[in-house]
């Protein structure tokens, strides 16, 4: 079958790429994408403004978009597939601040769900950035990356490596919190799509008592994953989850709740910017198997589909 392409002519940005992954006038890039966000929310700040100080803290997962860019043509970007646009866009800005004519084609292929809140959109964006960069051998900073990707649309900390705080709408690194081992995730996805651009321009303000509260379980979770206490990871990543529920209520957030007791899970994580709330499990548990197969059972038996996930580990 013959693959569907769309062109685009230029805004945005990448990652430190290693010249010598380049291979003439083509690249290939990576990225990994997240099961949501462990905590999510807004931080204090002078004069607590509504959109300022928002910020995510990333979960990263086996699952990964892929970029191809050859630098080719004279009609702007050809991207596949289609719906792209956003990459297409990303690639067309880097190339014209790079100096380079907007013209090449772009390939992605990714295992991450669209539309679920699994950072699938900013790892299209990261992979095509650095390929990119490697098909013209060059690079540019996390920082400008960052930048470049939040122009576009709220990102996902996703070009930069472990467990971080991030500012998702202003694309700034805020704190790198470390590494987990490998967790597993069941996850129940109600169905359904959740435009994030939309999902941003809508979401609800902070008050200044729930900024404090944020704070402080920014400040408790880096301490749990600097000591690997993966029960109070649990604990604050459950505590992130019921408190969206004010904003992006989840149908099998109660359910989930009740199985990860039931079960003997560490805690919930939600994706709170999509449609999927999941339980985490260790791996290295004695009861691990017991515990996987008697939460997969039970979670599918509430409203829409389910999904088993890995975290990346340390």
């Amino acid at each position: 079958m013959a693959q569907s392409h769309r062109r685009f002519g230029v805004t945005a940005i990448a990652d430190p790429v290693d010249p010598r992954s380049a291979d003439g006038g083509s690249g290939v890039g990576t990225a990994y994408g997240t099961f949501g966000e462990l905590l999510q929310g807004a931080l204090p700040g002078p004069g607590e403004p509504d959109g300022e100080g928002r910020f995510l803290v990333t979960l990263p997962i086996a699952r990964w978009s892929t970029a191809r860019f050859e630098l080719r043509g004279s009609c702007g970007i050809a991207v596949s597939p289609d719906h792209k646009t956003k990459s297409a866009t990303l690639a067309a800005a880097l190339l014209t601040e790079l100096g380079y004519p907007a013209h090449g084609r772009l390939v992605l292929h990714s295992s991450i769900p669209e539309g679920k809140g699994l950072a699938s959109s900013s790892a299209d964006l990261v992979a095509t950035a650095r390929a990119v960069l490697a098909a013209v051998k060059r690079s540019i900073s996390t920082r400008r990356i960052g930048a470049m990707l939040a122009a576009i649309e709220p990102t996902d900390g996703v070009m930069h490596q472990g467990i971080v705080a991030f500012d998702h709408r202003r694309g700034v690194h805020l704190r790198t919190l470390g590494r987990l081992p490998a967790l597993q995730v069941v996850a129940a996805d109600q169905g359904g799509c959740v435009d994030t651009v939309a999902f941003n321009r809508t979401a609800t303000g902070y008050t200044a008592a729930e900024r404090r509260q944020y704070a402080q379980l920014l400040n408790a979770l880096a301490v749990a994953v600097a000591r690997t206490d993966l029960a109070a990871v649990g604990a604050i990543s459950t505590r992130s989850a019921a408190l969206n529920q004010d904003r992006l209520p989840s149908r099998n957030f109660a359910g989930m709740r009740r199985i990860c007791r039931d079960v003997g899970g560490l805690g919930l994580v939600a994706c709170h910017s999509g449609t999927m709330v999941g339980i985490l499990l260790d791996p290295r548990d004695a009861e691990y198997r017991s515990r996987l197969s008697h939460a997969v059972q039970l979670a599918e038996e509430l409203p829409g589909r389910t999904h088993l996930y890995r975290t990346l580990a340390a």
